[in-house]
């Protein structure tokens, strides 16, 4: 059961594409965050997403939302895949332990082996404001993510 809006979301910290270490609580405080749980890298609706987020960096950006991708591919697997495909963004391995992340999000797919398609938009203060997931093989829209992203504005 993947976790609900107005709660806690649960640190974590993942490599980046680049190795780099990313934790969920740098952000805190700063900015909001866009956690963006796909199931695997090099897969056509995957790629079909995360090139309309890269085309569509701008939304995030100028709502001061921090765009993470987390899957269960290796950071190499997604270093390649990135570098490819030209995302601005940060693709995180949930690599090992495999899913863990997406495990504590309630969003991996025990007997597939990866994530569903889910996004969860974070506020500053650490506390998941909008969140949506899709059927498996249907994409994520932008409309979803523009709404998702009004959720965090204060009212």
């Amino acid at each position: 059961m993947a976790l609900e809006n107005d709660t806690q979301a649960p640190d974590f910290e993942l490599v980046n594409q680049y190795g780099e270490h990313i934790q969920l609580s740098q952000y805190r405080g700063d900015k909001s965050v866009a956690l963006v749980f796909f199931p695997l890298a090099f897969s056509g609706i995957c790629s079909g997403e995360l090139c309309t987020l890269r085309d569509n960096l701008s939304l995030f950006e100028n709502s001061g939302v921090e765009l993470l991708g987390i899957s269960v591919d290796s950071r190499h697997a997604l270093r390649a895949w990135g570098e490819q495909e030209n995302y601005g963004f940060n693709l995180l391995a949930d690599f090992w332990p495999h899913g863990a992340v997406a495990k504590e999000y309630g969003v991996f797919l025990e007997e597939k082996g990866f994530s569903n398609r889910a996004t969860f938009l974070i506020d500053p203060d650490g506390i998941i404001r909008a969140s949506f997931i899709t059927a498996p093989g249907e994409a994520r829209s932008l409309e979803a993510y523009r709404a998702a992203i009004g959720e965090l504005q204060p009212a």
